[in-house]
């Protein structure tokens, strides 16, 4: 799992970012809005702890923007600004959960275990790219009435990029969240399984999985589908 903090108070940004690793989570820190918003665009993060006080781009317009991309991570405020006000506003723009500082830790992970557990419930059991289909619940793939058969690993690279259709998702990123490796983007791993997946979902010459030069793949409806 990993966590995103966006906080500019290098004491508690150290704190959480301790604490949330001896949990066992992969924890990325931003000192500013425009660095976490960035950071929160380029990979995919399991929670994002954002704090409202921000250099650069307040929290709240960090949300918005989020939201506005639709990036559904879930979203923890936590903020000195404990009044009502601002909580209603976070949670108007998006946010899933607030907690005003000063905080415990424990009720810190409780949240975040229990965000995370909330979106993974919530996530489909069926995403559909077109007239590609993948069951989560039964882990199977089929486009129209034909089944298609995949291994265990082209499964979870094909799932990772239905996730996340019409992002570009780099190697590095794909490598992370399917082979849980993301110091090894330079194989050419990703590539060898792209090329496998092609082979099995886009037998009629419908383009599914598309290479953005230098940057990664990103899949889609192949034109002409809804």
């Amino acid at each position: 799992m990993r966590i995103l903090v966006i906080e500019d108070e290098e004491k508690v940004a150290s704190f959480i970012q301790r604490g949330l690793e001896e949990e066992h989570y992969t924890v990325d820190i931003a000192r500013d809005g425009i660095q976490g918003l960035d950071m929160a665009l380029e990979n995919i993060y399991d929670a994002i702890i954002l704090d409202v006080m921000l250099p650069g781009k307040s929290g709240f317009e960090v949300l918005t923007e989020l939201r506005a991309a639709d990036i559904t991570t879930p979203v923890l405020i936590l903020t000195a600004r404990g009044s009502t006000e601002d909580r209603v506003r976070g949670l108007d723009l998006g946010a899933d959960d607030y907690l005003a500082k000063p905080f415990h830790f424990d009720e810190l992970a409780a949240r975040i275990r229990s965000l995370i557990r909330r979106s993974s419930a919530q996530k489909a059991t069926r995403i559909t790219v077109g007239d590609l289909v993948l069951d989560t619940a039964a882990h199977l793939v089929w486009r129209g009435d034909k089944e298609i058969e995949l291994t265990a690993r082209e499964y979870e690279l094909l799932e990772f990029l239905m996730r996340n259709k019409h992002r570009i998702v780099s190697r590095t990123m794909i490598m992370q969240h399917v082979w849980n490796d993301p110091y090894n983007s330079m194989s050419n791993v990703v590539d060898v399984y792209i090329k496998r997946l092609r082979s099995k979902i886009e037998y009629d010459g419908k383009h599914f999985i598309h290479n953005v030069r230098g940057i990664g793949y990103r899949i889609k409806e192949p034109n002409g589908d809804a």
